[in-house]
């Protein structure tokens, strides 16, 4: 906007290698001269600005924006989950803002403050939520998580769009246009292939008992307590219980959750310091909370992926053991820096679970 050009040019920032050449145009690009006119402009600034709509206005603007949003959110939702299988930042980032854009270009309000604009994107995201409910599509633990980043970028998307209403002459085709990239976002982003890191959480406990008595724990531990923890009863995949066939390189683990069964060969059997094993099964990481029974949403088919996992055993002074558990995993959601937020959570919620339960047992048999 300082250089006289429209604010719609400010989307540019959200694609890949090309916001690097924005950032740089926007850095080198000279200052409007006060003389010049607004780009695209839909009144003279000298004139009275554009009045508001009145109050019944207001709320039929409203109810257009939010069921215009809702029904692109419903469109990449189907294309990106359905038909690409992708979780990516189309989706996760891209929808949202958009979302934004097209509530505050459709209330056509110039005037509309901040707060407005927060409400008018939190009930567009009830709406959401309420809708994925409904056609049993996602439950309550998933809009949940998905929330706190989608609350945002639809508040962000919506002061982007009220910059676009007072500055374009064309406003409404500028989210057309906007509206179109998202699909063709979506193609670019399925076709990458991109690899989503590993992450790996760590979770250790000092143990009142002798290494070897942990050890023996550890490789095999009997049924866990009912969980008491929220998280489980919400729903996420709980532990409990472990056995193993074998001894060994090559023997093979079972860790029984509420979700069905971990299949673990075991890869490392250093005794009594180091258990180590690959994940060749894994059952889905939750129950989803909803009203229909059996809800199984895509995203629970290998979007967290656990891939191996490591108990390390130091010995302590005074017959003590320190243990550590380890899990290496992939989550298939992005932005990562966000779902890794949740997914490094409640993967120490279960490595927790376990090492408690480990060392109440090795208190006991010591």
């Amino acid at each position: 906007m300082d250089a006289g050009w429209s604010p719609f040019w400010g989307l540019a920032i959200l694609v890949p290698v090309v916001c690097l050449l924005a950032m740089l145009a926007f850095a080198v690009a000279p200052s409007a001269r006060r003389t010049d006119p607004p780009p695209d402009t839909d009144f003279d600034p000298e004139e009275e600005p554009p009045r508001a709509p009145t109050q019944a206005q207001a709320r039929g603007h409203l109810l257009t924006g939010v069921l215009l949003a809702v029904a692109v959110a419903a469109a990449m939702l189907g294309c990106a989950v359905y038909v690409a299988g992708d979780y990516g930042l189309p989706l996760m980032v891209g929808t949202p803002i958009v979302m934004g854009m097209i509530l505050a270009v459709v209330r056509h309000d110039p005037t509309d403050g901040s707060t407005s604009l927060l409400w008018s994107s939190v009930l567009a995201l009830l709406a959401c939520g309420g809708l994925l409910l409904v056609f049993g599509l996602e439950g309550v633990f998933c809009i949940v998580m998905v929330a706190p980043l989608a609350l945002p970028l639809t508040f962000a998307g919506a002061l982007i769009g009220r910059g676009i209403l007072r500055a374009a002459h064309r406003p409404r085709r500028q989210i057309g246009v906007a509206v179109l990239l998202l699909p063709i976002w979506l193609s670019v982003d399925a076709a990458s292939g991109a690899v989503a890191p590993v992450h790996a959480v760590c979770t250790s406990i000092d143990i009142d008992a002798p290494i070897e008595t942990v050890w023996r724990t550890v490789i095999a531990f009997p049924e866990l307590p009912e969980p008491e923890e929220w998280v489980f009863r919400a729903g996420i995949a709980c532990p409990i219980g472990a056995t193993i066939e074998g001894r060994g390189v090559g023997a093979v683990r079972r860790c029984e959750f509420t979700t069905g069964t971990f299949v673990e060969p075991i890869t490392a059997w250093e005794e009594p310091t180091r258990l180590a094993f690959d994940v060749t099964q894994q059952p889905a990481p939750m129950f989803e909370l909803s009203p229909y029974h059996d809800l199984h949403p895509p995203h629970l088919d290998g979007t967290l992926r656990s891939l191996r996992g490591e108990f390390r055993l130091e010995r302590l002074p005074g017959a003590r053991t320190r243990l550590h558990g380890t899990t290496w995993y992939q989550v298939e959601m992005f932005p990562q820096a966000y779902w890794v937020l949740w997914s490094d959570w409640l993967i120490g919620a279960i490595h927790r679970r376990v090492l408690r339960h480990v060392a109440r047992v090795a208190k006991e048999r010591r």
